[in-house]
């Protein structure tokens, strides 16, 4: 069975990184069941994982969720709506 971390990412609305990995596949348009076969997870935990996800962003459907991923750069699509991270120095280093 796949690992699925449940614990919340800072700074990404308290979704998992299994839930911001769901809305990323969602955005790319599978369905449900493509998703469960791409993460090799059952489709009803996919089913509870996108309701909750729903629930967290306060988002009634898929096209809700795309809308706010988009708008809260949870999701880049063709380069579009990317935000660009800052680099992390190692110690005793300049980037």
């Amino acid at each position: 069975m796949a690992s699925d971390d449940m614990s919340p990412v800072p700074g990404q609305g308290n979704l998992s990184d299994r839930e911001l990995q769901i809305v990323e596949l969602v955005a790319s348009g599978l369905t449900n069941q493509e998703i469960s076969e791409k993460l090799e997870i059952s489709k009803r935990t996919v089913d509870n994982h996108i309701s909750n996800i729903l629930t967290k962003t306060a988002t009634g459907n898929r096209v809700a969720l795309f809308r706010w991923a988009l708008q809260s750069g949870k999701v880049c699509i063709d380069e579009v709506n990317c935000c660009v991270l800052p680099q992390v120095k190692p110690e005793g280093q300049e980037v």
